[in-house]
Order: C-alpha cells, then sequence, then structure tokens
C-alpha cells in the first residue's frame, strides 16, 4: 500500500468517528428534550427532580395538575412516601408565566 490509500483511510475513519459523535451529541438532546413530533405542552405528569438514595432506589418527585408526590422507586417494591405536596408559589409562578424584563 502506498501512502495515498493511508491518507485515504485516515479522513475516512476521521470522517466516521466525527459522524458518530455528531449522532451522539443529537441523540442527547433529542432525549432531553423530547422529539418536537410527539412533545406536548399540556401535559399534565410531570417529571421535577430525581435523587438517587443508593445504588438501587431513587427518590423521585412528580408534579400532577397543581400538586407533587414524592415517590421512592427501584429496590423490591415503589413507595409513595408524601402524596398531595402543594409546590411553591414562586415555583409554580416561574414555570407558568414567564417574567418579562424590565
Amino acid at each position: 500500500m502506498d501512502m495515498s490509500s493511508y491518507i485515504q483511510f485516515a479522513l475516512a475513519l476521521t470522517f466516521v468517528l466525527c459522524l458518530i459523535w455528531f449522532l451522539a451529541i443529537a441523540a442527547r438532546r433529542w432525549q432531553e428534550r423530547g422529539l418536537p413530533i410527539f412533545r406536548q405542552n399540556n401535559r399534565r405528569v410531570r417529571v421535577i427532580e430525581v435523587m438517587p438514595v443508593d445504588t438501587r432506589r431513587r427518590a423521585v418527585l412528580i408534579r400532577r395538575d397543581d400538586r407533587e408526590h414524592l415517590i421512592l422507586i427501584g429496590g423490591g417494591n415503589d413507595i409513595v412516601i408524601e402524596s398531595g405536596i402543594t409546590p411553591p408559589p414562586a415555583a409554580t409562578a416561574s414555570k407558568e408565566s414567564p417574567t418579562q424584563p424590565s
């Protein structure tokens, strides 16, 4: 093999690696935000926060309409820790009506 074959191989490998990197970044963004086709703004249930408790369990704060629920998931069973939590007024107001700059 001559030098031009090595250069062609290196360029092709670089192109494929860049393509894989670009697709991984795009997939990560779509996973975080959801595809615009399937996204709905009028959802009633939303995951507010997830916090790992240990290697098998997580505490999940879920908002449904105007109430929040704290759930412990993982392990052998899922447990509702607290139900019907009223979210703080600042958190609800900032999500529903963004502030206008003065």
